[in-house]
C-alpha cells in the first residue's frame, strides 16, 4: 500500500510517493504542461505512476489563503481532485498546503541548490512535504 502526494499548480504538478510502510515521502517528479486547462497528459502520467507504484490513495495539496479562506486555486484544485477520483477510482484526500512551497524553497537553499536549479525540483519537494504531513498525521492518529 502506497500513497501518492500531489502539489497541483497552474503549470506543474509535483509528485511524491510514500514508502510501503507509510513512514516517509519521496519526491518523484514534476509533471509540466503548457496550458493550465490541458490536463489529459497530466492525468495519463498520474495514472501511469499509480500503476507503477501500486498506489491505493491520493493526497492533494489544498492551497488555502493564509487567513484560511478558499480562493480560485482551491476551486481548481478540488475540480482536479474530483476528476482524479473519477478517472482512477481512488480516494482523494485534501491536505492544507499553506507554506509548503516556502518550506521547500528553504530546504533547497539550505541544501545548496542554486537558484536557477530550484525551479525544476521545488514542486516535487513541496509534494513530498504535503505527503509527509499527511503520513505524520496518520501515524499520530494510529498512536492515540
Amino acid at each position: 500500500m502506497r500513497i501518492l502526494g500531489l502539489d497541483f499548480g497552474s503549470k506543474t504538478v509535483g509528485v511524491a510517493v510514500s514508502d510501503g510502510l507509510l513512514l516517509t515521502a519521496q519526491g518523484v517528479e514534476t509533471i509540466e504542461r503548457k496550458d493550465e486547462n490541458k490536463l489529459r497528459k497530466t492525468c495519463a502520467r498520474i495514472e501511469e505512476l499509480i500503476a507503477e507504484y501500486e498506489i491505493t490513495e491520493i493526497v492533494l495539496g489544498l492551497p488555502k489563503n493564509m487567513n484560511n479562506t478558499e480562493g480560485e486555486r482551491v476551486e481548481k484544485t478540488k475540480a482536479f481532485g474530483e476528476m482524479l477520483e473519477r478517472r482512477t477510482g481512488l480516494p482523494v484526500h485534501y491536505w492544507d498546503e499553506r507554506l509548503t512551497t516556502v518550506a521547500a524553497e528553504q530546504i533547497l537553499m539550505e541544501s545548496g541548490v542554486r537558484r536557477e536549479n530550484r525551479k525544476a525540483v521545488i514542486d516535487k519537494v513541496a509534494a513530498g512535504l504535503i505527503l509527509q504531513g499527511y503520513l505524520d498525521c496518520l501515524k499520530t492518529k494510529e498512536n492515540e
